[in-house]
């Protein structure tokens, strides 16, 4: 697998799948969850609708995978990361399992490349660096034959530039 870092905005990215940094809920928010759900039109929120109908919240460190819209990508997947708690509530295990729940989900549904954006470090409040530092370690020993290409996306230069001392 192939591992590419860039500066930029994931609803622009053209992969089979974009990783959205959503929350339990499904129904949109704030950050790169609401970029996504805006940029890709309605089909994704009805497709989260469902979804919730089916089997309610999606549980932190879980994944689920939806169309993608109107975006350049065939697919969603929403991911919940954890919301900082000062480090003694699970959060980096259950940042660990967002990352590689996606994974599993994105081998299942045939994707061979995806982009991630950094979950859980904008309004969830995550330290950048220990959440790259996850992604990046989650990544690389995920062992993958389907995926063939994965990008790290950052929207910001603070987190490219961790991401990039990582890399």
């Amino acid at each position: 697998m192939t591992i590419e870092l860039i500066k930029g905005d994931i609803t622009k990215c053209e992969v089979d799948a974009i990783v959205n940094a959503a929350n339990s809920g499904l129904l949109g928010g704030g950050g790169v969850d609401g970029a996504i759900h805006r940029a890709g039109g309605p089909a994704i929120m009805e497709a989260c609708r469902l979804i919730r109908r089916k089997q309610g919240a999606c549980p932190t460190g879980e994944a689920v995978i939806t169309t993608a819209g109107l975006l350049p990508a065939q697919k969603v997947i929403h991911t919940v990361g954890p919301a900082w708690k000062g480090g003694n509530n699970n959060e980096e295990a259950l940042l660990k399992a967002a990352y590689v729940n996606t994974l599993k989900l994105s081998e299942v549904n045939g994707i061979t490349s995806l982009a991630f954006p950094n979950i859980s470090t904008g309004v969830y409040g995550f330290p950048k660096f220990k959440a790259a530092k996850i992604a990046v370690n989650a990544i690389k020993s995920y062992r993958s034959k389907i995926i063939k290409r994965l990008v790290f996306v950052c929207y910001d230069h603070e987190n490219y530039r961790i991401y990039q001392d990582l890399l």
